[in-house]
């Protein structure tokens, strides 16, 4: 039996002029990620980052501390462009308090999903790489093996519904609670692919737990 860690990004920069880079807590939270690793004795025997700038300095915080192997870059766990969906009707009026933002993507997700708002990249076409990139994962995740995933939380929100209940109807829900630099582990052996655990987050200290 193998298993796929399916490790969400570290904190990126809400409110900055690039999102898409981990914040001081990020960096510690992804540290804190791979100080448990190397306390645990885990050791991936293949790890893959999506192309994200916060995924790859998530995968190389967490990596370093084990002393670890590069990792490989697949972009089909690329995170949806949350942004442009929010923005979706008025660029200029984005919601800047972190809580207006996540009701305002979550209406905008709704609609995406069902195909009313086609989004800069459309649902259907995101579900097609996310789950294509789990595939190509799972064939690195054979037998006594292990894969580290760097990526964020709509793919794993999506990998999670579909093996829960086999379709996107978790999707939104799931995705909004993952936590940043969480680890969420699915199993692979001969009957398939099982979600083991979702949103394990133990080794981030309760005042470093953050969603966005």
């Amino acid at each position: 039996m193998g298993a796929i860690h399916l490790v969400r990004h570290g904190q990126a920069s809400w409110g900055s002029d690039d999102y898409d880079q981990l914040s001081d807590l990020g960096y510690r939270q992804a540290a804190a990620l791979g100080t448990s690793w190397e306390a645990g004795g885990f050791r991936p025997t293949w790890s893959v980052s999506g192309s994200m700038k916060r995924h790859a300095q998530t995968a190389v915080a967490a990596i370093d501390a084990i002393d670890g192997d590069l990792y490989d870059v697949d972009a089909r766990w690329n995170e949806y462009d949350h942004l442009g969906l929010a923005d979706a009707t008025d660029p200029a009026a984005r919601p800047t308090d972190a809580r207006t933002f996540q009701a305002t993507l979550d209406a905008r997700l709704t609609e995406w999903v069902s195909g009313g708002v086609p989004g800069p990249e459309p649902f259907d076409l995101f579900r097609a790489r996310v789950l294509g990139a789990l595939d190509a994962a799972t064939e690195e995740a054979g037998s006594g093996k292990s894969v580290a995933v760097f990526t964020s939380g709509g793919p794993i929100g999506l990998v999670a519904s579909h093996l829960l209940v086999g379709d996107d109807s978790l999707f939104i829900a799931v995705n909004r609670v993952v936590i940043n630099a969480s680890v969420t582990t699915v199993i692979v052996g001969r009957g398939g692919r099982r979600l083991l655990a979702f949103n394990e987050h133990t080794h981030i200290p309760s005042d470093m737990l953050s969603f966005r």
